[in-house]
């Protein structure tokens, strides 16, 4: 479920909600039609999520529609989900991450590798491109090639002899 979520940037709902019928494995694609804003949307899917999801499809509930069934073959409860996280995170000695957090991760990995706002919004689901400017977060590393492209302006090897570095 958690690769899901890092790599498809779901809701929580979303996820737990999610049913074969709204899954397209040919076109990797996933329709999630109830979102919180009340827009439907149609996400593509990238590898991971597809394997996940191929791998879920061997263990289908013929009796449920759903992706990801508890044990007694109902809708997972988000709060047993959350707390089955949460004991991983203890056991490996993480602390201060939220479910949530992955799809944060997710608007983060997009906008450090580049892809711009515009597209990370479309995938989130947001109305408002503000909101998703409080998901996507840069690292130093990732601000770098911002400054770097400006490197090729210059030969820094006459950096210093040019007309205007004189008294500098």
């Amino acid at each position: 479920m958690s690769y899901l979520l890092l790599n498809t940037g779901l809701r929580l709902e979303e996820l737990l909600s999610l049913e074969w019928s709204r899954v397209n494995l040919l076109r990797r694609t996933i329709l999630i039609r109830e979102t919180k804003n009340g827009s439907p949307k149609t996400l593509p899917l990238n590898k991971i999520a597809l394997e996940v999801l191929n791998q879920r499809s061997r263990v289908k509930n013929l009796k449920n529609d759903l992706v990801f069934i508890s044990c007694r073959g109902k809708k997972v409860n988000r709060n047993f989900l959350r707390k089955c996280f949460y004991d991983v995170l203890e056991e490996v000695g993480i602390e201060n991450l939220w479910l949530h957090d992955l799809r944060h991760t997710f608007a983060t990995r997009l906008a450090q590798a580049g892809v711009d706002l515009y597209k990370i919004s479309k995938l989130l689901g947001h109305k408002d491109i503000r909101m998703t400017q409080r998901y996507a977060h840069h690292s130093l590393d990732s601000l770098r090639d911002g400054v770097e492209i400006l490197e090729s302006d210059y030969n820094l090897t006459t950096l210093g002899e040019n007309k205007y570095s004189k008294g500098l």
